[in-house]
Protein backbone atom coordinates (compact mmCIF):
# COMPACT_ATOMS: atom_id res chain seq x y z
CA UNK A 1 0.00 0.00 0.00
CA UNK A 2 2.73 2.43 0.37
CA UNK A 3 4.78 2.01 -2.10
CA UNK A 4 3.92 2.95 -5.36
CA UNK A 5 4.10 0.69 -8.44
CA UNK A 6 4.78 2.36 -11.97
CA UNK A 7 0.96 2.16 -13.03
CA UNK A 8 0.02 3.84 -9.34
CA UNK A 9 3.09 6.88 -9.85
CA UNK A 10 1.90 7.49 -13.34
CA UNK A 11 -1.55 7.99 -12.26
CA UNK A 12 -0.88 10.28 -9.35
CA UNK A 13 2.07 12.04 -11.32
CA UNK A 14 -0.81 12.73 -14.27
CA UNK A 15 -3.44 13.96 -11.21
CA UNK A 16 -0.37 16.45 -9.81
CA UNK A 17 0.68 18.11 -13.59
CA UNK A 18 -3.17 18.78 -14.18
CA UNK A 19 -3.49 21.00 -10.51
CA UNK A 20 0.17 22.34 -11.47
CA UNK A 21 -0.79 23.09 -14.98
CA UNK A 22 -4.78 24.15 -15.38
CA UNK A 23 -5.47 24.43 -11.83
CA UNK A 24 -3.17 26.19 -9.35
CA UNK A 25 -2.03 29.13 -11.58
CA UNK A 26 -6.21 30.12 -12.04
CA UNK A 27 -6.85 29.48 -8.47
CA UNK A 28 -6.71 32.53 -6.66
CA UNK A 29 -9.17 34.26 -10.09
CA UNK A 30 -11.48 31.79 -9.98
CA UNK A 31 -12.01 31.96 -6.10
CA UNK A 32 -12.15 36.47 -6.66
CA UNK A 33 -14.15 36.26 -9.16
CA UNK A 34 -16.60 32.73 -8.35
CA UNK A 35 -16.17 31.39 -12.04
CA UNK A 36 -16.53 27.87 -11.95
CA UNK A 37 -14.27 26.58 -14.26
CA UNK A 38 -16.66 24.42 -16.53
CA UNK A 39 -14.15 23.95 -19.23
CA UNK A 40 -11.25 23.14 -17.45
CA UNK A 41 -12.98 20.21 -15.25
CA UNK A 42 -14.11 18.90 -18.77
CA UNK A 43 -10.65 18.58 -19.33
CA UNK A 44 -10.20 16.62 -16.45
CA UNK A 45 -13.25 13.91 -17.64
CA UNK A 46 -10.75 13.35 -20.80
CA UNK A 47 -7.94 12.16 -18.47
CA UNK A 48 -10.15 9.75 -16.72
CA UNK A 49 -11.30 11.38 -13.89
CA UNK A 50 -15.03 11.70 -14.49
CA UNK A 51 -15.40 8.42 -13.73
CA UNK A 52 -12.33 6.97 -11.50
CA UNK A 53 -13.78 3.77 -10.07
CA UNK A 54 -16.62 3.77 -12.31
CA UNK A 55 -16.85 0.56 -14.88
CA UNK A 56 -14.76 0.91 -17.87
CA UNK A 57 -17.48 -0.69 -20.45
CA UNK A 58 -19.83 2.56 -19.56
CA UNK A 59 -16.01 5.14 -19.85
CA UNK A 60 -15.13 4.45 -16.29
CA UNK A 61 -11.26 4.47 -15.35
CA UNK A 62 -11.94 1.34 -13.33
CA UNK A 63 -9.81 2.06 -10.64
CA UNK A 64 -9.90 1.62 -6.90
CA UNK A 65 -10.80 4.06 -4.01
CA UNK A 66 -6.98 3.91 -2.92
CA UNK A 67 -6.22 4.97 -6.74
CA UNK A 68 -9.00 7.88 -6.13
CA UNK A 69 -7.88 9.29 -2.75
CA UNK A 70 -4.25 9.92 -4.24
CA UNK A 71 -5.59 11.41 -7.19
CA UNK A 72 -8.12 13.93 -4.93
CA UNK A 73 -4.94 14.85 -3.20
CA UNK A 74 -2.78 15.84 -5.85
CA UNK A 75 -5.73 17.71 -7.58
CA UNK A 76 -6.69 19.61 -4.47
CA UNK A 77 -2.92 20.98 -4.41
CA UNK A 78 -4.27 23.19 -7.17
CA UNK A 79 -7.54 24.33 -5.90
CA UNK A 80 -9.29 22.64 -2.87
CA UNK A 81 -12.94 23.62 -4.66
CA UNK A 82 -12.68 21.68 -8.01
CA UNK A 83 -10.98 18.99 -6.83
CA UNK A 84 -13.69 18.62 -3.93
CA UNK A 85 -16.58 19.08 -6.74
CA UNK A 86 -14.82 16.28 -8.97
CA UNK A 87 -15.12 14.24 -5.90
CA UNK A 88 -19.02 15.11 -5.68
CA UNK A 89 -19.34 14.31 -9.77
CA UNK A 90 -17.47 10.37 -9.13
CA UNK A 91 -19.65 10.09 -6.05
CA UNK A 92 -23.05 10.88 -8.46
CA UNK A 93 -21.62 8.71 -11.21
CA UNK A 94 -20.70 5.49 -8.67
CA UNK A 95 -24.47 5.20 -7.38
CA UNK A 96 -25.83 5.11 -10.83
CA UNK A 97 -22.60 2.53 -11.76
CA UNK A 98 -23.34 0.87 -8.08
CA UNK A 99 -27.30 1.07 -8.18
CA UNK A 100 -28.89 1.54 -11.44
CA UNK A 101 -29.62 -1.19 -13.98
CA UNK A 102 -28.43 -1.65 -17.82
CA UNK A 103 -30.44 1.19 -18.88
CA UNK A 104 -29.69 3.42 -16.52
CA UNK A 105 -26.11 3.21 -16.50
CA UNK A 106 -26.08 3.14 -20.41
CA UNK A 107 -28.34 6.42 -20.98
CA UNK A 108 -26.30 8.54 -18.10
CA UNK A 109 -22.99 7.15 -17.13
CA UNK A 110 -21.18 8.01 -20.86
CA UNK A 111 -21.68 11.28 -20.60
CA UNK A 112 -20.68 11.65 -16.69
CA UNK A 113 -17.67 9.94 -17.32
CA UNK A 114 -16.52 12.07 -19.68
CA UNK A 115 -17.86 15.14 -17.88
CA UNK A 116 -19.52 16.35 -21.20
CA UNK A 117 -22.09 16.27 -18.81
CA UNK A 118 -21.81 17.08 -14.69
CA UNK A 119 -23.59 16.13 -11.53
CA UNK A 120 -25.01 17.43 -8.38
CA UNK A 121 -25.70 15.32 -5.55
CA UNK A 122 -29.43 16.36 -3.86
CA UNK A 123 -29.38 15.19 0.10
CA UNK A 124 -29.58 17.96 2.01
CA UNK A 125 -32.50 20.52 2.90
CA UNK A 126 -32.94 23.47 4.82
CA UNK A 127 -33.33 22.45 8.30
CA UNK A 128 -32.49 18.84 7.40
CA UNK A 129 -28.94 18.53 7.82
CA UNK A 130 -26.88 15.92 9.73
CA UNK A 131 -30.60 13.98 10.21
CA UNK A 132 -30.34 13.68 7.11
CA UNK A 133 -33.35 10.68 6.96
CA UNK A 134 -35.82 13.30 7.56
CA UNK A 135 -35.98 15.30 4.61
CA UNK A 136 -39.24 15.88 3.50
CA UNK A 137 -39.01 15.91 -0.39
CA UNK A 138 -41.90 14.26 -1.88
CA UNK A 139 -42.01 11.95 -5.03
CA UNK A 140 -45.78 10.82 -5.34
CA UNK A 141 -46.40 7.98 -8.01
CA UNK A 142 -48.31 9.37 -10.80
CA UNK A 143 -48.83 6.50 -13.26
CA UNK A 144 -45.36 5.87 -14.93
CA UNK A 145 -43.86 8.79 -13.41
CA UNK A 146 -43.11 10.33 -10.24
CA UNK A 147 -43.68 13.97 -8.97
CA UNK A 148 -41.56 15.29 -6.94
CA UNK A 149 -41.95 18.18 -4.43
CA UNK A 150 -39.58 19.95 -2.21
CA UNK A 151 -36.25 21.87 -1.95
CA UNK A 152 -32.75 20.76 -1.38
CA UNK A 153 -29.86 22.72 -0.10
CA UNK A 154 -26.51 23.43 -0.41
CA UNK A 155 -25.98 21.37 -3.85
CA UNK A 156 -22.71 22.00 -4.95
CA UNK A 157 -22.90 22.59 -9.09
CA UNK A 158 -26.10 23.74 -9.05
CA UNK A 159 -27.13 25.52 -12.31
CA UNK A 160 -24.20 24.45 -13.96
CA UNK A 161 -25.06 20.86 -14.00
CA UNK A 162 -26.29 18.96 -16.24
CA UNK A 163 -27.53 15.54 -13.39
CA UNK A 164 -29.22 15.77 -10.28
CA UNK A 165 -29.21 12.58 -7.80
CA UNK A 166 -32.25 13.88 -5.81
CA UNK A 167 -32.77 11.33 -2.63
CA UNK A 168 -37.42 11.80 -1.92
CA UNK A 169 -39.55 10.43 0.10
CA UNK A 170 -41.73 7.42 -1.40
CA UNK A 171 -43.13 6.37 1.45
CA UNK A 172 -43.12 6.62 5.83
CA UNK A 173 -40.90 8.73 7.82
CA UNK A 174 -37.81 7.32 8.38
CA UNK A 175 -34.43 6.05 6.19
CA UNK A 176 -36.93 3.33 4.46
CA UNK A 177 -39.39 5.98 2.81
CA UNK A 178 -36.70 7.02 0.95
CA UNK A 179 -35.90 6.91 -2.33
CA UNK A 180 -33.22 7.92 -5.26
CA UNK A 181 -33.71 9.41 -8.89
CA UNK A 182 -31.96 9.98 -11.64
CA UNK A 183 -33.27 13.65 -12.28
CA UNK A 184 -32.37 16.11 -15.74
CA UNK A 185 -31.29 19.56 -14.89
CA UNK A 186 -33.80 20.85 -17.56
CA UNK A 187 -36.65 19.12 -16.32
CA UNK A 188 -39.95 21.43 -16.01
CA UNK A 189 -40.48 22.35 -12.44
CA UNK A 190 -36.75 22.62 -11.54
CA UNK A 191 -36.32 26.04 -10.59
CA UNK A 192 -32.28 27.30 -8.35
CA UNK A 193 -32.11 29.88 -5.29
CA UNK A 194 -29.45 32.18 -5.35
CA UNK A 195 -25.59 31.55 -5.32
CA UNK A 196 -25.13 31.01 -2.28
CA UNK A 197 -22.65 33.67 -0.53
CA UNK A 198 -19.91 31.40 1.39
CA UNK A 199 -16.78 31.45 3.26
CA UNK A 200 -14.80 29.06 0.93
CA UNK A 201 -14.71 27.23 -1.77
CA UNK A 202 -16.03 30.50 -4.14
CA UNK A 203 -14.53 28.30 -7.28
CA UNK A 204 -18.13 26.36 -7.07
CA UNK A 205 -21.42 26.92 -7.37
CA UNK A 206 -23.71 26.31 -4.32
CA UNK A 207 -27.49 27.50 -4.39
CA UNK A 208 -30.77 25.81 -3.35
CA UNK A 209 -32.43 22.73 -6.06
CA UNK A 210 -36.55 23.48 -5.99
CA UNK A 211 -38.72 21.46 -7.87
CA UNK A 212 -42.13 21.49 -7.89
CA UNK A 213 -44.28 18.65 -9.29
CA UNK A 214 -41.37 17.50 -11.09
CA UNK A 215 -42.25 14.96 -13.01
CA UNK A 216 -39.20 11.90 -13.19
CA UNK A 217 -40.13 8.78 -15.22
CA UNK A 218 -40.39 5.66 -12.84
CA UNK A 219 -37.41 4.59 -14.89
CA UNK A 220 -34.90 7.02 -13.21
CA UNK A 221 -35.57 5.53 -9.71
CA UNK A 222 -32.07 4.10 -8.79
CA UNK A 223 -32.95 0.50 -7.66
CA UNK A 224 -36.08 0.00 -5.33
CA UNK A 225 -38.68 2.43 -3.84
CA UNK A 226 -37.56 2.52 -0.01
CA UNK A 227 -33.90 2.08 -0.74
CA UNK A 228 -32.83 5.45 -1.40
CA UNK A 229 -31.02 6.78 1.95
CA UNK A 230 -28.77 3.27 1.71
CA UNK A 231 -27.55 4.10 -1.72
CA UNK A 232 -27.17 7.70 -0.32
CA UNK A 233 -24.81 6.73 2.83
CA UNK A 234 -22.86 4.22 0.93
CA UNK A 235 -22.34 6.94 -1.55
CA UNK A 236 -20.81 8.95 1.28
CA UNK A 237 -18.50 6.42 2.33
CA UNK A 238 -16.25 7.20 -0.75
CA UNK A 239 -17.49 11.02 -0.34
CA UNK A 240 -15.94 11.15 2.99
CA UNK A 241 -12.32 9.76 2.05
CA UNK A 242 -12.57 11.93 -1.12
CA UNK A 243 -13.19 15.35 0.63
CA UNK A 244 -10.30 13.97 3.54
CA UNK A 245 -7.84 13.36 0.50
CA UNK A 246 -8.73 17.37 -0.53
CA UNK A 247 -8.14 18.44 2.69
CA UNK A 248 -5.11 16.53 2.89
CA UNK A 249 -3.72 17.99 -1.05
CA UNK A 250 -4.40 21.08 0.50
CA UNK A 251 -2.81 20.83 3.84
CA UNK A 252 0.34 19.93 1.45
CA UNK A 253 0.23 22.98 -0.62
CA UNK A 254 -0.23 25.33 2.38
CA UNK A 255 2.90 23.51 4.08
CA UNK A 256 4.76 23.81 0.52
CA UNK A 257 4.21 27.70 0.57
CA UNK A 258 5.41 27.55 3.84
CA UNK A 259 8.83 26.15 4.08
CA UNK A 260 9.45 28.35 0.62
CA UNK A 261 8.46 31.18 2.15
CA UNK A 262 10.76 30.80 5.65
CA UNK A 263 13.71 29.99 3.30
CA UNK A 264 13.25 33.87 1.72
CA UNK A 265 12.21 35.48 4.50
CA UNK A 266 14.55 37.02 7.11
CA UNK A 267 14.91 37.97 10.62
CA UNK A 268 17.22 39.20 13.35
CA UNK A 269 19.52 37.98 10.79
CA UNK A 270 18.81 34.64 9.69
CA UNK A 271 16.36 33.00 7.56
CA UNK A 272 13.50 32.53 9.15
CA UNK A 273 14.04 28.11 8.20
CA UNK A 274 16.64 27.99 9.98
CA UNK A 275 15.34 28.49 13.43
CA UNK A 276 14.31 25.57 15.54
CA UNK A 277 11.44 26.32 17.16
CA UNK A 278 10.04 27.03 13.50
CA UNK A 279 11.47 24.21 12.26
CA UNK A 280 9.89 22.19 15.07
CA UNK A 281 5.97 23.48 13.74
CA UNK A 282 7.20 22.45 10.21
CA UNK A 283 7.83 18.62 11.65
CA UNK A 284 4.47 18.26 13.38
CA UNK A 285 2.53 19.60 10.33
CA UNK A 286 4.16 17.41 8.14
CA UNK A 287 3.51 14.33 10.72
CA UNK A 288 -0.22 15.68 11.04
CA UNK A 289 -0.39 15.06 7.14
CA UNK A 290 1.25 11.90 7.27
CA UNK A 291 -0.65 10.15 9.78
CA UNK A 292 -3.99 11.60 8.16
CA UNK A 293 -2.77 9.99 4.66
CA UNK A 294 -1.64 6.56 6.37
CA UNK A 295 -5.22 6.24 7.96
CA UNK A 296 -6.64 7.48 4.70
CA UNK A 297 -5.00 4.81 2.72
CA UNK A 298 -5.81 2.25 5.48
CA UNK A 299 -9.75 3.43 4.69
CA UNK A 300 -9.77 3.20 0.86
CA UNK A 301 -8.29 -0.20 0.91
CA UNK A 302 -10.97 -1.35 3.09
CA UNK A 303 -13.70 0.19 1.11
CA UNK A 304 -11.49 -1.51 -2.11
CA UNK A 305 -12.14 -4.88 -0.06
CA UNK A 306 -16.09 -4.39 1.22
CA UNK A 307 -14.67 -4.93 4.88
CA UNK A 308 -16.81 -5.73 7.81
CA UNK A 309 -15.27 -2.06 9.18
CA UNK A 310 -15.27 0.22 6.04
CA UNK A 311 -17.58 2.47 7.38
CA UNK A 312 -15.87 3.31 10.74
CA UNK A 313 -12.82 3.79 9.14
CA UNK A 314 -14.52 5.64 6.32
CA UNK A 315 -15.10 7.98 8.91
CA UNK A 316 -12.04 8.09 11.28
CA UNK A 317 -10.22 9.19 7.88
CA UNK A 318 -12.95 11.89 7.02
CA UNK A 319 -12.74 13.06 10.52
CA UNK A 320 -9.08 13.09 11.26
CA UNK A 321 -8.28 13.99 7.71
CA UNK A 322 -10.45 16.83 7.34
CA UNK A 323 -8.87 18.26 10.50
CA UNK A 324 -5.90 18.12 10.28
CA UNK A 325 -5.56 19.20 6.84
CA UNK A 326 -7.35 22.87 7.67
CA UNK A 327 -4.88 22.60 11.13
CA UNK A 328 -2.01 22.44 8.78
CA UNK A 329 -3.22 25.30 6.46
CA UNK A 330 -4.01 27.63 9.44
CA UNK A 331 -0.99 27.40 10.82
CA UNK A 332 1.18 27.98 7.48
CA UNK A 333 -0.79 31.20 7.47
CA UNK A 334 0.35 31.72 10.98
CA UNK A 335 3.60 31.29 10.17
CA UNK A 336 3.61 33.50 6.70
CA UNK A 337 2.69 36.62 9.36
CA UNK A 338 0.71 39.06 7.96
CA UNK A 339 1.28 38.48 4.28
CA UNK A 340 -0.36 34.85 5.27
CA UNK A 341 -3.85 37.02 5.58
CA UNK A 342 -3.49 38.55 1.99
CA UNK A 343 -4.80 37.29 -0.92
CA UNK A 344 -2.12 36.98 -3.09
CA UNK A 345 0.03 34.64 -0.84
CA UNK A 346 -3.25 31.81 -1.70
CA UNK A 347 -2.92 30.64 2.00
CA UNK A 348 -5.74 32.30 3.13
CA UNK A 349 -7.76 30.69 0.55
CA UNK A 350 -6.62 27.56 1.41
CA UNK A 351 -7.58 28.01 4.91
CA UNK A 352 -11.49 28.85 3.45
CA UNK A 353 -11.68 26.27 1.23
CA UNK A 354 -10.73 23.32 3.54
CA UNK A 355 -13.14 24.56 6.62
CA UNK A 356 -16.16 23.67 5.02
CA UNK A 357 -14.58 19.63 4.62
CA UNK A 358 -14.95 19.64 8.78
CA UNK A 359 -18.91 20.04 7.82
CA UNK A 360 -19.94 18.37 4.64
CA UNK A 361 -20.20 14.66 3.79
CA UNK A 362 -21.12 14.22 7.10
CA UNK A 363 -19.71 16.69 10.11
CA UNK A 364 -17.36 15.64 11.63
CA UNK A 365 -19.11 15.33 15.03
CA UNK A 366 -21.28 12.65 13.29
CA UNK A 367 -18.39 11.23 12.19
CA UNK A 368 -17.32 10.36 15.85
CA UNK A 369 -21.25 9.22 16.53
CA UNK A 370 -20.33 6.74 13.56
CA UNK A 371 -17.22 5.54 15.38
CA UNK A 372 -18.50 5.55 18.81
CA UNK A 373 -21.51 2.94 17.88
CA UNK A 374 -18.76 0.64 16.09
CA UNK A 375 -16.97 0.90 19.26
CA UNK A 376 -19.84 0.52 21.74
CA UNK A 377 -21.28 -2.60 19.39
CA UNK A 378 -18.04 -4.03 19.92
CA UNK A 379 -18.37 -4.32 24.10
Amino acid sequence: MFVLDDDEKAITETARAFADDLLAPNALEWDEQKHFPVDVIRKAGSLGMGGIYIGEDVGGSGLRRLDAVRIFEQLATGCPAIAAYISIHNMVAWMIDSYGDAAQRNRWLPGLTSMDQLGSYALTEPGVGSDAAALSTKAVRDGDDYLLTGVKQFISGAGSTDVYVVMARTGDTGARGISAFIVAADTPGISLGANEKKMGWHAQPTRQVILDEVRVPAANRLGVEGNGFRTAMNGLNGGRLNIAACSLGGGQAALDKTVAYLAQRKAFGARLLDNPALQFELADMRTSLEAARTLLWRAAAALDADADDKVELCAMAKRFGTDAGFEVANKALQLHGGYGYLAEYGVEKIVRDLRVHQILEGTNEIMRVVVARSVIGAA
